[in-house]
């Protein structure tokens, strides 16, 4: 995890604000281990000053959730929220009592803290999609991070058939949804929602190319829709346009959010890498959860 000082103090006064209920002895030792860097630096003086713009990269998995082993990595937990690296294949949360991911969360905490802990949902990730997925532990948190929301940054990968023809740019569209629950782009009209998608291209590999994405709106299956319409849809995403020769997982991958905490207003970021095999393409069908 990644966050941005906004104010002077020493490292292990910090750490000990991140983590008011680990004892001292332990942050202390996992200072000496050097898994805590400083602009890219490992530290592992206590007495080490912060100044504002610093950047400190740390893990230190203390949390319940933690503790829980949950079948979801967690990124990053603290008493305020949960970030999970969230696999493709299952949805954030549901109405029809199919598995999700909020409810697993929620069980999972709520065992484990005696009922005294829950989650809720912040923002959603298609089923289809895998990632950093955000979740507050109470009401006040969640809106608090949703009321910040247009201060948020999130970034992720697509693999897509053919190239942009341009390597980086904006979308801009009005969304609809249909009656089959399908997303279309239209011209501004009232019953329409702005979408609004930024891409970059990091690297073409063959008749593909590989995308960094940035959304300033949240709209459902927006990615997905945006980039079938510059004739690039994500590979494996055969309902917005991709190749039907064979079945394969959509290549949508959340790698990271920035977002000011709920309750200390620091800047925290939470990154997850590639899965495993996801720029790898063969000629055959795919099978996954």
């Amino acid at each position: 995890m990644k966050t941005t000082i906004n104010k002077s103090q020493t490292l292990l006064e910090f750490l000990l604000e991140q983590y008011p209920d680990s004892p001292r002895t332990r942050i202390k030792k996992l200072l000496q281990s050097g898994n805590i860097k400083v602009n890219n630096k490992p530290t592992t003086l206590n007495s080490f000053s912060l100044k504002p713009g610093d950047v400190i990269e740390f893990s230190m998995k203390m949390g319940i959730a933690t503790r829980a082993r949950l079948p979801f990595p967690v990124l990053y937990e603290d008493k305020s929220l949960i970030v999970i690296d969230k696999p493709a294949g299952i949805a954030t949360s549901s109405i029809d009592g199919s598995a999700n991911v909020q409810w697993t969360m929620s069980e999972y905490l709520k065992n484990i803290s005696k009922g005294t802990v829950r989650t809720y949902v912040v923002h959603r990730l298609d089923k289809e999609v895998s990632g950093v997925l955000l979740l507050a532990k109470s009401e006040i948190a969640m809106d608090t991070i949703k009321d910040a929301w247009d201060e948020t940054e999130k970034h992720y990968f697509a693999l897509v058939e053919g190239k942009p023809e341009t390597p980086e740019g904006t979308i801009k569209s009005w969304l609809i949804e249909d009656n089959a629950m399908k997303m279309h782009s239209v011209k501004e009209r009232p019953d329409g929602k702005l979408a609004i998608t930024h891409y970059r291209t990091i690297r073409n590999i063959d008749n593909y190319a590989l995308l960094d994405i940035r959304t300033e709106t949240g709209r459902k299956n927006q990615i997905r829709v945006h980039l079938s319409d510059i004739g690039c849809p994500i590979v494996g995403d055969r309902k917005y346009g991709a190749s039907t020769d064979f079945i394969r997982r959509v290549r949508l991958h959340a790698c990271s959010i920035s977002f000011p905490h709920p309750l200390t207003g620091k800047l925290i970021t939470v990154e997850s890498p590639l899965p495993k095999g996801f720029l790898s393409l063969k000629a055959e069908d795919e099978h996954y959860k």
